[in-house]
């Protein structure tokens, strides 16, 4: 490193992941992160205008068949680092090419990190041209960085070195996400994640007019945008749903969505190459002390822990578990309390992000012996 300052360029897709990866990286102590984006990115960010090409927009975020424009512009003598998210995305196999160029010029920097939350051992992503290339690509990274467990076990099983990867949780703004001043009173759900089929909102609606015949009164605050919004509208248009739709809401909006309700929920499902990582949104409600009624898939396990139940993908059964929560505002006060403990120790922003730093640091002190 240079003077102590960390320099590191950020590569991948930051216009689809607002306050994700690379706000994390930005709050690593002593370092300053350069990234390449079309928006200006939230925080303490050098910002580089730059745009994506994307042929098609059927892979999103980091599967996405994106590739950044400009990168060869960037001097790879003003970085320590480059950094990527995930092993088969296009753009981390364009690091690689850049950070090979560049060393093949003579330069000994920068390092090259790849952040992963990838839990499926046998991706299918990865056998797919060019997504295989990436992949492989990834074989001379110095740091793989895994946001779950999960991800470092499939790392191995993809024939990846275990001294180059290490694994730091997500954190979460506790002081932002915080519970509400009282305990909300009225039997209101919140469902804040993107309305796809995999998140799993047309299930909780079906829950939710369970819930309705039993608790006339229970209503669904639902945030976000997606393709199945339609279902959501059309509900929201019935008054007799209980359903209200907030639309997309900045950080900020989903805290106070948080705090307005008893209850969070989703109920995610896999697809061909995808499962439940981790779930960011799981985190916000932890921290704002929300019991949380989900489906069991993927590894959410990782963040939604006893006595909050994950359920099969089944109407009747998520809604019995709202229904449990709902009817027991002393169950849900005792959950709140210890899923905003939960938060404070394992995923506080501050302190996952210094632990983030230090993966950093112990590669980096590995290369100067």
């Amino acid at each position: 490193m240079s003077e102590d300052l960390r320099r590191m360029l950020w590569v991948s897709l930051p216009d689809q992941r607002a306050r994700r990866e690379l706000y994390w990286m930005s709050r690593m102590p002593g370092t300053r992160v350069r990234a390449m984006a079309q928006q200006e990115p939230v925080g303490q960010i050098d910002w580089i205008p730059s745009t994506y090409t994307r042929p098609i927009k059927r892979f999103v975020e980091a599967g996405a068949p994106a590739r950044v424009r400009g990168l060869t512009d960037q001097d790879p003598g003003e970085y320590d680092w480059v950094t990527s998210l995930e092993l088969c995305s296009l753009v981390t196999g364009q690091a690689s090419r850049w950070r090979r160029a560049a060393r093949s010029a003579g330069a000994r920097r920068p390092l090259r990190a790849v952040i992963t939350r990838e839990n499926l051992p046998d991706q299918p992503l990865y056998k797919v041209p060019p997504y295989r290339q990436a992949l492989s690509s990834c074989r001379d990274a110095d740091l793989l960085l895994c946001m779950v467990d999960a991800a470092r076990d499939h790392l191995p099983a993809n024939g990846f070195d275990d001294e180059l990867i290490r694994v730091v949780k997500p954190g979460v703004d506790t002081e932002l996400f915080h519970p509400a001043a009282e305990p909300v009173a009225e039997p209101i759900v919140v469902f804040a994640s993107p309305l796809a089929d995999n998140k799993g909102i047309d299930r909780v609606l079906e829950a939710m007019a369970i819930v309705r015949r039993e608790i006339p009164e229970a209503r669904l605050k639902v945030a976000g945008r997606g393709p199945l919004e339609h279902l959501v509208q059309a509900a929201a248009r019935d008054p007799r749903s209980g359903v209200e739709l907030v639309g997309s809401l900045d950080t900020a909006g989903v805290a106070d969505l948080m705090r307005s309700a008893a209850v969070f929920t989703t109920a995610p499902r896999p697809t061909w190459k995808w499962t439940e990582q981790l779930g960011l949104a799981y985190l916000e409600a932890l921290a704002c002390g929300l019991p949380i009624v989900t489906t069991r898939c993927g590894t959410n396990d990782e963040a939604v822990q006893p006595p909050n139940p994950r359920v099969e993908d089944d109407a009747e059964a998520l809604a019995d578990s709202l229904l449990h929560f709902l009817r027991d505002p002393r169950l849900r006060a005792e959950v709140a309390v210890a899923n905003r403990s939960h938060a404070l120790t394992h995923h506080d922003l501050p302190t996952q992000c210094a632990a983030m730093g230090s993966a950093f640091a112990e590669i980096e002190a590995l290369h100067r012996v």
